[in-house]
């Protein structure tokens, strides 16, 4: 045997996590910049308008000077209302209604204003939703859509009492404002949410899909550290015996293993140690992963 027998599907199972995490389009770009993406204080993000474009986060809490209610008498800046259509394993989006009003986000005296028209896929809240037929809703629906298509109705909204973390580029217009936006190729984000609420979110209905994609980036690790592990003490062995002063001294064996044949030379503990290591760390990750994807308890 050969540590080819775990480096190849080592590699595979890496490449099948990736590509299961790129499944989900735009909502693992914007995970991923979530848990990247550094956090500075306001006022040092404020002072980066006026040099090179970075790409940043701030928190603070939500602000404006003229918020709007909804049914709830909730003071709200910004509501999104997407009618999507099921289509296959995916839901498809035919109509999309936006409220908004200038908001900024504020830590003490300092602001930031945000653009809110900038905000796409990088708007993570805790949705409100609601399934029904497309009969319930004919209006907002093309006219060639079946009257038992399956469709959904999601409401997003940011309340002038929330707390966010905004990530974007912060840029100063033409008027003097500073402003949150999105740039570098990267889209504004705004989220209202902690850290593992926000990334079960963006999985949505992809829980399985994210546990999967764990599993394997955790499983193909460990084959891939045990197969280089096992291949470097390999080559280290070989270099050992090579390096013999009397090879021919010994025809049984080496001399250092009581005629046992070849033994383990160097230092192998180390390796094995890291391979532990290594193994212990994916299987953390791994039960890490399923805690933030399993399904939420009902209110």
């Amino acid at each position: 045997m050969t540590p080819l027998i775990l480096i190849v599907p080592g590699i595979a199972a890496l490449a099948v996590g990736i590509a299961i995490l790129r499944s989900f389009g735009p909502a693992y770009r914007v995970a991923r910049l979530l848990a990247a993406t550094p956090v500075l204080p306001l006022p040092e993000v404020v002072a980066m308008a006026d040099g090179p474009e970075r790409y940043v986060g701030v928190q603070g809490r939500v602000d404006a000077e003229d918020p709007f209610e909804d049914e709830h008498h909730r003071p709200l800046v910004l509501r999104r209302t997407r009618l999507a259509i099921h289509e296959g394993q995916a839901w498809r989006t035919v109509d999309e209604q936006r409220e908004a009003v200038p908001f900024e986000i504020r830590e003490g005296l300092d602001g930031l204003a945000i653009d809110g028209d900038a905000l796409d896929d990088g708007l993570v809240v805790m949705p409100r939703e609601s399934v029904g037929r497309a009969a319930d809703v004919p209006e907002r629906l093309p006219a060639d859509i079946p009257a038992e298509r399956e469709v959904r109705l999601r409401v997003e909204h940011v309340s002038a009492v929330d707390h966010a973390t905004v990530i974007g580029v912060p840029r100063r217009g033409a008027d003097g404002t500073v402003r949150m936006t999105a740039g570098r190729g990267r889209p504004l984000i705004l989220s209202t949410l902690g850290p593992d609420e926000a990334m079960r979110v963006l999985a949505g209905d992809g829980r399985r899909r994210t546990l999967a994609a764990a599993l394997a980036l955790s499983g193909g690790l460990v084959l891939l550290t045990v197969g280089l592990a096992w291949a470097a003490l390999g080559a280290m062995t070989s270099v050992a015996l090579a390096a013999s002063p009397s090879p021919s001294s010994a025809p049984g064996g080496d001399p250092r293993s009581s005629g046992q044949g070849p033994g383990l030379v160097g230092d192998p503990l180390l390796a094995i140690g890291l391979v532990i290591v290594i193994g212990l760390v994916a299987a953390l990750g791994t039960y890490a992963w399923v805690r933030l994807t399993r399904p939420r308890a009902p209110d």
